[in-house]
């Protein structure tokens, strides 16, 4: 490992490191194993046959799921919840993209403070991140009652979604410089963040995000099947 140097990158994780949604997988294994009703699905199956056919967007989809999830989660036990979440993403570590996969090797060996930064559960982004080496993960995390049951109520949510506080929270605490930063997300909600930094990457970028990132002049890579290239 390069020596420790007082330099930071940010890196959002569902669809820009991950290939898929660390939610999407531990939600359908929560159905799957019924500990969620089966017919709650009916939630977000509209929006989700929408997108499908590219007759709908992914950001509604998506935002169905985690309103049906949210919603339903009371009654859940942590332990119940965590074994669910190792569960789902069992051997899927390396279901990343090569782009993101080796621009965090590069910035680790460089000696970069990384950052992980979901919106997926901190429980799943825990595990999913303790394989590339990031320095600190934030994700949502669920209030218990004094069971550890889930009481539905999302802690510290505005946080989570404000991505520019997020920033600037770890900034202050770890006493980092914005020198030389990275940022690199994939839809409109990484904007803040991306424009923070020195180095914003819009990676395989939604279509506003694209929009913003052609009109700022930030660094737009796609990676399609074997193929990175940059627009």
């Amino acid at each position: 490992m390069g020596k420790r140097v007082n330099k930071v990158a940010f890196f959002d994780i569902d669809g820009t490191l991950f290939r898929w949604s660390l939610f999407i997988e531990y939600v359908e294994l929560l159905f799957s194993k019924g500990i969620l009703d089966p017919s709650l699905k009916k939630g977000y199956e509209n929006e989700y046959k929408a997108w499908v056919n590219r007759e709908g967007v992914y950001e509604d989809y998506i935002n169905a799921m985690v309103k049906v999830f949210h919603s339903n989660s009371q009654g859940i036990h942590i332990d119940e919840f965590r074994q669910v979440v190792k569960e789902a993403l069992e051997s899927k570590e390396k279901r990343v993209y090569r782009f993101t996969r080796d621009l965090i090797k590069d910035l680790k060996e460089k000696g970069y403070f990384l950052v992980a930064i979901s919106h997926s559960a901190k429980i799943a982004v825990d595990i999913f991140a303790e394989n590339y080496g990031f320095d600190k993960v934030y994700g949502l995390r669920f209030e218990l009652d004094d069971s550890k049951h889930f009481t539905g109520k999302v802690m510290d949510k505005e946080e989570i979604f404000n991505k520019a506080s997020i920033v600037k929270r770890v900034l202050e605490k770890h006493k980092l410089s914005l020198k030389d930063s990275y940022a690199v997300g994939d839809t409109a909600s990484d904007a803040p963040m991306l424009e923070l930094v020195d180095n914003p990457i819009a990676f395989n970028p939604n279509k506003e995000l694209y929009e913003i990132a052609k009109k700022k002049g930030w660094k737009i890579v796609v990676e399609r099947k074997d193929v990175v290239y940059q627009i």
